[in-house]
């Protein structure tokens, strides 16, 4: 038992080393970002300025691959085949801790991903074309009230923030709406300009066809008001006691070295601090929200418990 012991120590000694030479030298070759929403987007586009400030910082490109489906979780679950060796990274959209849920899966969000740091988040909202008879959010719930089932509102997917925010609200008014699910912005906002949704929940990824005269806002979900929208009120405002936004950040395989994790978090730190990446959110009403590896792996673990309430509230649970 000493014998084995011994040689247990010294092969822990040997790897501390290897751990530390590789994080030094890390990376000798491109590093792949998943992006969980279409190309076009405001995830993509703002993932995209940040993947090329992290490109100069770390000397290697930083690649962006769109991943777009499954309420944005296709990233997380391709994560659990990559080699956790810090060259394939991916985005942690909030969907992905409601997942199991919802859905039969044999791994788990909060153990089998390895968080690196969260970088921003979403502003959310619900729009119409400019042109709509729904001039109000008042005008909004009498005519859903009025034709039960057949106001059709467009998200960013089933079981996204957007989708579950206008289910419970829709609970809560006791609303039957019409649900249709795009993989990400772009699709939606092709959708609803082309007249065939009525409104659509998004992020602010809407804010420049808003600003166009294209789409009007009839809420916002944050605390406040955004500056972008200020005749909008929030949900709050309306008598409805909710607040949505939706951090996301960056994950590595479970199983990545720490010293790897953290030259990826140092890396994309200051990539996120870059006035080029703030201007980019700006346009969304977005904004730099970090959260070192210590916290959003904490974050992780409560949203895991907070999601699980939400989605038994509104009846989506799996069965069991």
């Amino acid at each position: 038992m000493k014998r084995r012991h011994i040689v247990q120590i010294a092969a822990a000694t040997l790897a501390a080393p290897a751990f530390t030479a590789q994080a030094q030298t890390f990376p000798v070759k491109p590093v792949k970002l998943l992006v969980a929403f279409p190309a076009g987007g405001p995830t993509d586009i703002t993932m995209r300025v940040l993947a090329d400030n992290a490109s100069k910082i770390l000397g290697q490109p930083v690649i962006v691959e769109n991943k777009p489906g499954a309420g944005g979780t296709l990233p997380a679950q391709q994560l659990q085949t990559a080699a956790p060796d810090g060259y394939t990274v991916a985005q942690i959209p909030l969907g992905v801790f409601r997942l199991p849920y919802t859905t039969k899966i044999n791994w788990d969000p909060v153990k089998d991903i390895s968080y690196v740091l969260n970088v921003t988040g979403y502003a959310f909202g619900l729009v119409v074309p400019a042109d709509s008879p729904l001039k109000t959010w008042m005008h909004f719930v009498a005519w859903a009230k009025a034709n039960p089932g057949k106001l059709s509102y467009g998200s960013t997917g089933t079981m996204t923030s957007p989708h579950l925010t206008m289910e419970l609200i829709a609970q809560k008014l006791g609303l039957e709406l019409l649900h249709v699910p795009y993989k990400g912005s772009a699709d939606l906002m092709q959708s609803v300009l082309g007249g065939n949704l009525m409104a659509a929940a998004d992020s602010t990824g809407f804010a420049p066809q808003v600003e166009a005269g294209k789409l009007r806002v009839l809420n916002t979900w944050g605390a406040e008001r955004l500056a972008k929208f200020p005749d909008a009120p929030t949900l709050k405002e309306l008598g409805l006691d909710m607040v949505q936004n939706s951090p996301f950040g960056i994950g590595a395989p479970k199983g990545t070295p720490p010293a790897v994790v953290k030259r990826l978090h140092d890396a994309f730190k200051r990539a996120m601090e870059q006035d080029s990446y703030k201007t980019a959110l700006a346009r969304y009403d977005m904004v730099p929200m970090y959260m070192s590896t210590t916290a959003y792996q904490k974050f992780a673990q409560d949203t895991f418990t907070k999601e699980k309430a939400l989605v038994e509230k509104l009846g989506l649970a799996k069965a069991s």
